[in-house]
């Protein structure tokens, strides 16, 4: 209660300039939480609406905490899109309350519950990063695309035709990373992390994944997970770990010094993008440029 006496001024406040501002514009404006799915409604929708990210790159969706500046930003967007499964852990009750008076597409709602990762029965357990299953993350697109024409009828033929050539090229990515992580199979690798981002990765191209911390950047590791951690790499003679772009590289340089005592020297490889994507204009700015910027790492940096 407490959290949304706070938070329903603020709502107000940026409520009363929304319709002013919408008159000013040329074009819809739609607001994507994350980097990651800004990039993909902008391959959906085309030129037919302005789209910004909440979250600049290399912000970690899972500690972001809303602004003055982000609930104006929000309130005054023709259509807000998100993420959903607790990926935008502290923005829940923000999105419940804009339920009432905004436009929203949540892209995760779809997705079979079968085909979702846990680490336990509650809710807030489902492993939120779909994005690293290319074939899930078309899923999730495709819903966005469906509901973004139930939105704006008028678009159906531009935005059909621009979602079919995107998941088009989001195909021949999920081909090619099948490919690759083949030959990291073959050579008995694993992908080791500082968080538990990849369990998607691994399902869906069958290679084993074990992070430091849990599903969320929240959690802390303990020295027992440290230990067993360097005993399996060890064991397995693996020879690098990987960094996140979004994550302190605290815990896994904790992780190459452990595998060092053991006289078993790895590479800190990385970083690897996990909850955002690159700058704009670097190899790893677009959804496509940094799965294949994440699989090229991950390939040469296990099979050195």
């Amino acid at each position: 209660m407490k959290k949304f006496l706070v938070i329903l001024p603020l709502l107000l406040l940026s409520f009363a300039c929304k319709f002013e501002n919408k008159k000013e514009r040329l074009k819809p404006k739609i607001v994507a939480t994350t980097s990651i799915l800004a990039d993909g409604i902008r391959n959906i929708v085309g030129e037919y609406a302005d789209v910004v990210s909440l979250m600049p790159a290399g912000v970690d969706p899972h500690l972001y905490k809303a602004s003055v500046r982000d609930l104006d930003l929000l309130q005054n967007a023709d259509l807000v899109i998100y993420h959903g499964l607790f990926l935008e852990g502290k923005m829940t009750e923000i999105f419940e309350k804009l339920a009432f008076s905004q436009n929203l597409i949540n892209v995760s709602e779809n997705i079979p519950h079968e085909l979702l990762l846990r680490s336990g029965p509650e809710a807030h357990s489902v492993d939120p990063h779909i994005w690293f299953d290319v074939s899930l993350w078309s899923l999730a697109l495709t819903h966005a695309s469906d509901e973004i024409i139930k939105w704006q009828p008028e678009w159906k033929s531009a935005v059909s035709t621009n979602t079919e050539s995107y998941l088009a090229h989001l195909s021949l990515v999920h081909q090619d990373n099948i490919t690759k992580v083949a030959e990291l199979r073959k050579a008995n690798q694993a992908l080791i992390t500082a968080h538990d981002a990849f369990s998607y990765f691994g399902k869906a191209y069958n290679l084993e994944v074990l992070g430091l911390q849990g599903l969320s950047t929240l959690s802390e590791p303990g020295l027992r997970d440290l230990t067993g951690l360097v005993s399996f790499i060890v064991e397995r003679n693996i020879p690098a770990v990987f960094a996140e772009q979004t994550i302190s590289p605290k815990a896994i340089e904790a992780v190459v010094a452990g595998c060092a005592n053991q006289n078993h020297e790895i590479k800190l490889a990385g970083p690897l993008y996990t909850d955002s994507l690159g700058a704009p204009d670097s190899p790893a700015g677009t959804y496509i440029g940094m799965v294949r910027t994440n699989v090229q790492v991950i390939f040469e940096s296990l099979t050195q």
